[in-house]
């Protein structure tokens, strides 16, 4: 046989591989069909949306309660530093525009207080058997 015959059969043999049919690929198992409300659960299950929630409202509540605790118990010690002692409508004037500083540093407080309580929950936490 010479080159060109082989190189023909070679083509041949590609030809007859790429026309043969190819078994098909096999179909996914049939999932049976969910109810709307255990679709549902099963969403509530996989992603801990009601944990989730509980997190949220708790944050919330959390949260009214540092901002409680800085304005009625922390702002009242800063205030002595402050002339006139209204620290929630402190502000600075630089020429047309006044910045509500008091507002800021409440809420610049309320914020370091909720970071290091998150900061001190999760040291708990690590140290514990919870994960």
């Amino acid at each position: 046989m010479s080159d060109i015959e082989k190189q023909m059969v070679e083509e041949l043999k590609a030809i007859r591989e790429a026309v043969t049919p190819k078994p098909a690929a096999p179909t996914p198992p049939a999932q049976e069909h969910k109810g709307l409300v255990e679709e549902f659960t099963a969403f509530l299950n996989k992603y801990g949306i009601i944990g989730l929630a509980i997190a949220f409202i708790m944050g919330g509540a959390v949260g009214s309660l540092v901002s409680a605790l800085v304005s009625d118990i922390i702002m009242p010690f800063i205030t002595f530093f402050i002339p006139g002692g209204e620290w929630e409508q402190a502000t600075l004037a630089l020429g047309p525009i006044v910045l509500a500083v008091g507002h800021f540093v409440g809420a610049v407080i309320d914020f370091v207080i909720i970071a290091l309580v998150v900061f001190w929950l999760m040291k708990m936490v690590q140290r514990s058997s919870l994960k």
